[in-house]
């Protein structure tokens, strides 16, 4: 019997053998139960409903509608980094920087299917534009949008999920 005969024989013997294989049961497969979804999309799909995320969406009430300024830091017109500023400050007792090229390299980077309520997002909006919102949790983040001014938006949204560069977490807290 030659060497490959041999590994093919051995082959066929371990697959074919039942005790290799496993089955879950019929009802750990049905759709909802936590075994029959991907643990990416499970990540994906997480309910983002911890302190953070309220607190967060309670200064966001406050924002709302603000019209967006290029470098303005007030009610009367809020850019995206100032925004983060006082979202981060008043939500959660933490300071940023200023600019969004000095909040991307704050915190640890997080991948996009990991992402949790209270993750800065960061978006290429221009040659030399960057953006930055608030990840709320279900695809949706907060941001000082130019056009609709402060607003939530979705990661859905071609525009926003062809610019979305990376993600960074700022805080310790549990969303």
């Amino acid at each position: 019997m030659t060497f490959r005969s041999l590994i093919s024989l051995l082959f066929i013997s371990f697959t074919s053998f039942s005790a290799f294989s496993f089955q879950l049961p019929a009802s750990m497969l049905s759709q909802g139960h936590q075994l029959s979804v991907s643990p990416a999309k499970a990540a994906l799909e997480q309910k983002d409903s911890g302190p953070l995320r309220g607190r967060i969406l309670t200064q966001y009430q406050k924002w709302k509608g603000t019209n967006y300024v290029w470098g303005g830091t007030t009610h009367r017109g809020v850019d995206c980094s100032a925004l983060m500023q006082h979202l981060f400050s008043d939500a959660a007792q933490l300071s940023l920087p200023r600019t969004t090229g000095e909040q991307i390299h704050r915190g640890i980077q997080v991948a996009e299917y990991r992402l949790k309520a209270g993750d800065l997002i960061f978006f290429q909006t221009g040659p030399h534009r960057r953006h930055v919102g608030v990840y709320i949790g279900n695809h949706q983040f907060i941001h000082a949008s130019t056009s609709q001014g402060v607003t939530v938006s979705t990661l859905a949204n071609n525009y926003w999920h062809s610019r979305f560069i990376t993600a960074r977490r700022v805080t310790g807290e549990a969303a």
